[in-house]
């Protein structure tokens, strides 16, 4: 069977396995990381999915703790492992320990993902047994411009490809993992006042329009153009550029910069225009 499974493409997912069940006894048994990799583009908030070497499910970017490393260690050596991202700013926001989590081998595969587990199950029976466990996991965000970053995933490490898909239109994932991505967002919805999400998200020059927009993607909700400006404005951390000028009279909006020392301070002390 080792040889039927290494005949269809899988020859780095099953050296995988391989290095991974002799790895076991390097990490802490029943926890995990999972990432939520958060975007802005074309108007919509948009998170990073990977999708399954063996199957079409989607998931986060996330994976095991190894012994010899922190908590905060662990979710950057497994973002860098599973997505080649580097330098990016990493906050934790919730761990999801519900005694009925659901285990990786819970999930409404395919066939040809039912064949793949029982491959896994009949040669690698250590390594499966380590996955069909429950896991506590925690769970860091970031805020990333999707037009700055290059994912680099890794064959071999479960994950074929990866796409960055709207929060509004997001398809099944294994496990928990949306109910992962809702809990985020809460988070991050509450936290706004407090969390750097213009500066990492928007481009270096914007109209407040565009900031609006931002606001109203992550909110979900409508907010009222004179008073959002008008608080945005009093909080003093913009520098005012020329007019972006689109051809009609009069009508061009002004473009806009963070002042980057005050926007900065202005968060750590909570920006309080919501």
């Amino acid at each position: 069977m080792e040889k039927e499974f290494l005949t269809r493409g899988l020859e780095d997912e099953i050296q995988d396995l391989r290095e991974m069940e002799d790895a076991i006894e390097n990490w802490h048994p029943g926890s995990s990381v999972d990432c939520v990799i958060l975007g802005y583009e074309k108007q919509k908030v948009k998170v990073l999915l990977l999708k399954m070497e063996f199957d079409d499910l989607r998931m986060l970017p996330g994976g095991m703790i190894p012994k010899n490393k922190d908590l905060r260690d662990a979710a950057y050596h497994v973002l860098k492992v599973r997505t080649g991202l580097e330098s990016v700013f990493l906050k934790q926001f919730h761990t999801f320990g519900r005694k009925d989590r659901p285990s990786i081998m819970d999930n409404s595969f395919s066939e040809k993902g039912r064949q793949y587990l029982d491959h896994v199950k009949l040669n690698y029976p250590k390594y499966y047994d380590w996955m069909n466990r429950r896991y506590i996991t925690t769970g860091y965000f970031a805020l990333v411009d999707i037009s700055k970053v290059k994912v680099e995933y890794s064959s071999g490490q479960m994950n074929e490809k990866y796409d960055w898909v709207a929060i509004d239109n997001i398809p099944d994932l294994i496990m928990d993992h949306d109910r992962i991505i809702r809990k985020c967002l809460d988070f991050i919805r509450v936290q706004l006042n407090y969390l750097p999400i213009s500066m990492n998200l928007l481009p270096d020059e914007f109209t407040m329009k565009d900031l609006q927009k931002l606001y109203e993607a992550f909110l979900n909700e409508k907010l009222e153009r004179s008073n959002f400006q008008r608080k945005m404005l009093k909080l003093g951390i913009f520098d005012r550029l020329k007019k972006k000028m689109s051809g009609a009279a009069n009508k061009a909006p002004y473009l806009y910069r963070f002042d980057k020392d005050k926007y900065n301070e202005l968060v750590k002390k909570g920006i309080g225009v919501l």
